[in-house]
């Protein structure tokens, strides 16, 4: 009898997360008898699948089992719907229950590292099914994963400064490895996400599938440009968001259409066939020594991180969180300039301050 290494079995899920082994596809497309890819989706769509407490722990444990499973070849890592694969942290949760509370947040930094680090650690290849937005936290686990197959529309970015954190859940990590220092200084700082052609581009993953029918044909994303051009200050275009009446004709296409990601599965499903193909204990190395290079920053900084996002929990990100949650639509993000203001005046972090700044209680 096979000696069972999981930590726990036979664990009931939390609620949020599905776990499913979908058999595996020879070259023919047929499947394969007794071999399986685990499939770990993350299930929170109308919160555009921001990950829980609960949900943090069962992907530990999700990924842990998958890795142990003798009869499993790949895990896809995704989620459910096509608006986010995840947008990070559960706002709703930060704000209630961890804002004011390093200690607890401290704790729960702990489950998230433990994620994170179950992900890089995995026997498996990982492959990231982007079905929309991959933001904040949700890109901190994508580019823990080995690779990553997008869906033409889907984000990718940070949130941090925006909200009250820094992203060292891993980004500050991870993107410079990907992108290179100056475009992950960007992205990090500024927030402002890029499309799935301009990820490609830059580099931070492995293949863009168009998701859009009009007509019944699969389109490029009408909000970017997807032909490369170079505008008049010398400028790459390709990827970009459109502006002005391009925007707007993009948006009636977008509208005309529906989204279908059967082509996106159809390719994750290639690619895990590609795998399959491939010596086992060969490939294990390989993905363990590639990931040597995220190890060697995420394994030095995790825990100093942890401490001071848990700390952070007592200033920017008790009013930057609050906000978010519980400011009115439209208006999520407190005023940075009078909080700059408040500051060059040495104003002490107290609550005072923080509902001067907050747009839930203008």
């Amino acid at each position: 009898m096979l000696v069972s290494h999981n930590l726990v079995d036979n664990f009931d899920l939390r609620g949020g997360v599905i776990y499913e082994k979908r058999p595996c596809l020879d070259a023919n497309g047929k499947p394969c008898e007794g071999i399986y890819n685990a499939w770990i989706i993350l299930n929170n769509p109308s919160q555009f699948n921001s990950y829980t407490t609960d949900m943090v722990k069962d992907v530990i444990l999700l990924m842990r089992q998958a890795s142990n499973d003798r009869s499993v070849i790949s895990v896809v890592f995704t989620a459910v719907g096509d608006k986010a694969f995840c947008t990070g942290g559960n706002t709703k949760e930060y704000a209630e229950y961890y804002s004011g509370n390093p200690q607890e947040y401290k704790q729960y930094m702990r489950l998230f590292n433990d994620m994170v680090s179950s992900i890089l650690m995995n026997d498996k290849p990982v492959i990231c099914r982007v079905n929309g937005m991959r933001i904040a936290g949700g890109q901190e686990i994508g580019m823990a994963c080995d690779f990553s197959i997008a869906s033409d529309l889907a984000r990718f970015g940070q949130a941090g400064p925006k909200h009250g954190s820094a992203p060292d859940g891993g980004s500050t990590d991870f993107l410079p490895l990907y992108v290179g220092i100056e475009n992950a200084m960007y992205s990090c700082t500024i927030c402002e996400p890029w499309s799935a052609h301009e990820a490609m581009r830059y580099g931070l993953i492995t293949k863009v599938v168009p998701a859009l029918k009009v007509n019944g044909e699969y389109v490029p994303n009408p909000l970017v440009y997807t032909d490369r051009w170079v505008n008049d200050r010398g400028e790459i275009i390709y990827g970009k968001m459109k502006t002005g009446n391009d925007l707007n004709n993009g948006k009636e296409i977008l509208k005309s259409g529906t989204v279908d990601l059967s082509l996106l599965d159809q390719t994750v499903e290639d690619f895990c066939t590609r795998l399959m193909l491939l010596m086992p204990n060969c490939l294990s190395k390989t993905l363990n020594s590639v990931r040597k290079h995220k190890l060697e920053h995420w394994d030095k900084n995790k825990e100093s991180n942890r401490d001071w996002l848990a700390l952070n929990m007592m200033t920017e990100a008790k009013a930057g969180f609050r906000a978010f949650n519980e400011g009115p639509k439209g208006n999520k993000e407190c005023d940075f300039v009078k909080l700059h203001q408040l500051l060059a005046d040495g104003h002490e972090w107290n609550d005072e301050l923080i509902k001067s700044i907050s747009p839930q209680y203008k």
